[in-house]
């Protein structure tokens, strides 16, 4: 690999997370735990299903620990507030509602957006 350009390390990253399956949800998180790990400002913005990233349970794949954990490095996470409230949910402590000018300001403000589906 080629030497790295410095100014990458300071590069923020933008994750679009519209889904509730376990496996990709937990591999999102866990990637946005290491770009922070790695210097890089982080935020996941929680859309349709991604809403329910918060009650997901399974054995393989603890969600909820890795959602804790990005917070708890440093990552901002928000969730819509309107997919929330489509589901009778509201937002939480590690995870508020937002709304769509706030999914505005991350796919903007954000050097690299990831969809994840």
């Amino acid at each position: 690999m080629g030497a790295q350009n410095p100014q990458s390390q300071a590069d923020s990253i933008g994750i679009v997370l519209e889904t509730a399956d376990p496996e990709r949800t937990w591999n999102a998180f866990r990637l946005g735990i290491t770009a922070l790990e790695d210097g890089h400002g982080v935020s996941v913005f929680l859309l349709g299903e991604g809403v329910e990233a918060e009650e997901i349970t399974d054995d393989e794949f603890d969600v909820r620990d890795r959602m804790e954990a990005f917070v708890d490095a440093g990552g901002d996470l928000e969730a819509c507030g309107t997919c929330l409230e489509l589901r009778n949910s509201e937002g939480s402590e590690y995870c508020p509602m937002s709304t769509m000018s706030d999914l505005l300001e991350v796919v903007t403000s954000s050097d690299r957006v990831l969809t994840i589906g």
